[in-house]
Order: structure tokens, then sequence, then C-alpha cells
């Protein structure tokens, strides 16, 4: 059986925000799945840095380091989501 967690060890884990990033195109299916997701999500646990890899092509390498196989994609925990298909890494 697992030991409580003590309160101030619960408070530290809920100030801690996980880092994410959303790779995009700027297609109108990234902008879209972007409106769409980063609304979803509850940004005060979440801190999403958007990447528009159409005009930072000196990122598009870090996207694939990360498992982007296809944009657009939200990569969180060291996990790669694949949101939906506006296009794939190799076309950026």
């Amino acid at each position: 059986m697992l030991a409580p967690r003590s309160e101030s060890l619960r408070n530290q884990e809920s100030n801690m925000k996980q880092q994410a990033t959303f790779y995009h195109a700027g297609c109108p299916v990234c902008v879209t799945a972007e409106q769409s997701l980063l609304g979803a999500l509850d940004r005060s646990r979440i801190d999403v840095e958007v990447v528009h890899l159409g005009t930072a092509k000196n990122r598009v390498a870090e996207a694939k380091a990360a498992g982007v196989q296809s944009v657009p994609a939200l990569v969180i925990g060291g996990q790669a989501l694949h949101v939906n298909f506006g296009a794939p890494i190799s076309a950026l």
C-alpha cells in the first residue's frame, strides 16, 4: 500500500505546470485543431508553446526528434499526439 502524500507535496504537484508544444503548418486543419484543442486544455496546468513550422522552419528537426510525423501535433509528456492530418512533416 502506498503512503498518503503530504499536503505540501500535493500543493507542489498542483502548482507545477506541464510543458507542451503544439506544432502546426498554418493550414485550415491546423488552425481548427489549435483553436479546438488548446481551448479545451486546462491552461492553468499546461503551458503550451505554439510553433508554426511554416514560418519556423528551423524547428522542423526538433519536431521530428520529438516524434512528430504530421501536423497538427501536440507533444506533451514526451509523447507526440497527432491530432488530425494536415500535412506530413516531410512536406515542411
